[in-house]
């Protein structure tokens, strides 16, 4: 009984040490590479101020190219557009009867015109001047005398070309004052071309699929020009960051591809797409695995599935040349 229970613990002894040798003899796993999920937004926006009046999206939503978003309160704008609709059918009808002949009638009519576009001089220069002294007060924003004086070139424009016209009827020089109402026409056309651009503006589409990340304001809401209204995160603008260290570097360049893997995620693949060429002493704490103290660069790489990835989510990336 004794020598049986003998040979078992040599057994043992046997099968430890064998464990033992294998154990210290194997190599060891490779060491991830510390990163983090990246992302840059865009924010859309309207050129124009005005009401939110439809919101297409909800935060978290995924859109594709071309989606429609959200669409600023269009009845100015319209407005506007009508306005420069219906002034480019007048120019014309204007450089058509021009073509047949000046008489009597027309000249009253283009002194009627010149009378009311000096009006609109006189009402343009007397805004300008009603606001410059409010600016230099700080009661009103620099933008407002800049939107003052523009009204009052455009007003002054507007009175020469008619000042202008008047003065080649009277001249009877029929070339000229046909050319003048083409351009004129030409003129009504871009103003109407530029009103109906603003119009679209109010309404702007996704230029890319991905993921609506941020709605900053609600139907029904006031939205000042410029302001963004949502931000989208597009599918194109999301990549991982890692740090590779100073000795591995000469594994890491554009076009290769890297695995990696992070929490809450499937594992998944990413070509980079750039390396830094200024090295850092060592990569975030917060995303530090076993790098600090060493000399590492900065590698950015773009995921094959970026639809499933958080800006911000922890990464490990396996290092190249374990993965070969």
């Amino acid at each position: 009984m004794n020598w049986r229970l003998g040979i078992g613990v040599a057994g043992v002894i046997v099968a430890l040490a064998l464990g033992g040798w294998w154990w210290l003899s194997r190599e060891p796993a490779p060491v991830p590479l510390g990163g983090y999920i990246e992302g840059d937004r865009l924010y859309l926006a309207a050129p124009t101020s005005g009401a939110l009046a439809r919101l297409d999206v909800r935060e978290g939503d995924r859109i594709e190219a071309g989606a429609a978003t959200f669409q600023i309160d269009p009845a100015v704008l319209a407005a506007q557009t009508e306005s420069a609709d219906a002034a480019v059918e007048a120019a014309e009808a204007r450089a058509a009867d021009l073509r047949q002949g000046q008489r009597a009638a027309e000249l009253a009519v283009i002194d009627a015109e010149l009378r009311a576009a000096e009006a609109e001089v006189r009402e343009a220069d007397a805004e300008f001047n009603r606001i410059e002294p409010l600016v230099r007060r700080g009661i009103y924003a620099p933008a407002r005398l800049d939107q003052a004086r523009a009204g009052r070139d455009s007003a002054r424009a507007a009175a020469a070309a008619v000042r202008q016209r008047r003065q080649v009827a009277e001249l009877g020089a029929r070339q000229e004052a046909q050319r003048a109402a083409e351009a004129e026409t030409v003129q009504a056309r871009a103003w109407a071309s530029e009103a109906g651009a603003r119009l679209g503006q109010l309404a702007p589409v996704a230029p890319a699929a991905g993921r609506i990340e941020d709605v900053f304001y609600d139907p029904g809401e006031w939205v000042p020009a410029n302001q963004p209204v949502l931000a989208l995160l597009p599918d194109g603008r999301v990549r991982i960051v890692f740090f590779v260290p100073e000795t591995e570097m000469a594994h890491y360049r554009a076009g290769r591809t890297v695995r990696f893997s992070c929490d809450g995620c499937a594992p998944g693949q990413a070509e980079i797409v750039w390396v830094s060429a200024r090295p850092e002493f060592t990569p975030p704490v917060l995303y530090s695995r076993n790098n600090r103290d060493r000399l590492v660069y900065r590698v950015e790489a773009r995921p094959t599935n970026p639809a499933q990835l958080n800006p911000g989510l922890p990464v490990d990336v396996e290092p190249l040349d374990a993965a070969q």
